[in-house]
């Protein structure tokens, strides 16, 4: 038996979208479930004045600013500068203490984050395959099975992150980096139009990384709006187009060159600002 074939034995039951009384049955009972895919309409969201903590302690102090429809943003800051905070308030996952956030044209089935942590059990019993189908979960509900008719979609989703050859494996046996990569195609599968993503490509291989990149990219010029938090500002350069410089606070937002200069780095705390030999030239030196 062929591997598809295998694979379709855990995508068993054609699963269509529910109408009038079952489809009220189905919100009632399963309040995530919402067959209809998620609206292709641009996303943005206003930040307004958004201050959050944990216990007292601040971890955003007045954050304003708007992702606009469509863009490809990376979030920066040194550790600590609140990236995931900001991102777990725009994902709804965290509410501000003061100050609001606004999302247009999303609701929570069409918002896809990828968080550095993820509260999964790895020794549960389940392949790469249903794991990756279960991105598309609102759409068939937690008491159905995935429709079998998003198997093609799902065996993409794993070759586009190199994990093709891997469908049947338990997730309990996948390496930190192969599960990353599930992680992403999951996300894939869900067909997000709002993408927030923590450190998407940390324990990954520079030609896997590459080709995720690429993903964010196609998605880009989709329409999709995307957030990022990365390290690596050689990446940033590269591949995105605008950067939120955050310390707590916001430092810099805008066009990524604009924001990564050697003046706005170092009032983020992400290196000192030495004076060179040559007259007036300015390095960035690690803190």
């Amino acid at each position: 038996m062929g591997m598809k074939q295998r694979a379709g034995g855990a995508l068993n039951a054609v699963l269509r979208a529910s109408t009038g009384a079952t489809r009220r049955l189905h919100a009632a009972l399963d309040p995530g479930f919402d067959p209809l895919s998620p609206a292709a309409d641009p996303v943005s969201v206003t930040l307004d004045d958004v201050t959050a903590g944990y216990g007292g302690v601040p971890a955003l102090e007045g954050v304003t600013g708007r992702l606009e429809p469509g863009s490809l943003t990376a979030l920066v800051g040194p550790n600590g500068a609140g990236k995931t905070t900001l991102l777990n308030i725009l994902a709804g996952v965290t509410q501000p203490r003061a100050g609001a956030r606004q999302v247009e044209g999303a609701g929570p089935a069409a918002i896809g984050y990828l968080s550095q942590t993820e509260a999964i059990d790895r020794l549960y019993p389940i392949s790469v395959l249903e794991f990756v189908a279960l991105g598309r979960w609102r759409s068939f509900g937690a008491f159905r099975s995935p429709p079998y008719a998003l198997l093609t979609e799902v065996l993409g989703a794993l070759d586009a992150v190199g994990m093709q050859g891997a469908a049947t494996t338990p997730i309990g046996a996948l390496s930190v980096g192969q599960f990353r990569r599930v992680l992403f195609a999951r996300l894939i599968v869900q067909r997000a139009r709002l993408v927030l993503l923590d450190e998407p490509f940390a324990a990954l291989d520079t030609a896997t990384a590459n080709d995720l990149l690429g993903v964010l990219a196609a998605w880009h010029r989709e329409g999709r709006t995307i957030v990022a938090a990365l390290h690596d500002l050689d990446q940033v350069r590269g591949h995105f187009p605008a950067t939120l410089l955050l310390a707590r606070r916001v430092v810099a937002w805008g066009e990524t060159g604009a924001v990564l200069t050697t003046e706005n780095l170092a009032r983020a705390g992400m290196g000192s600002i030495r004076l060179e030999t040559r007259p007036g030239l300015l390095r960035v030196v690690p803190s």
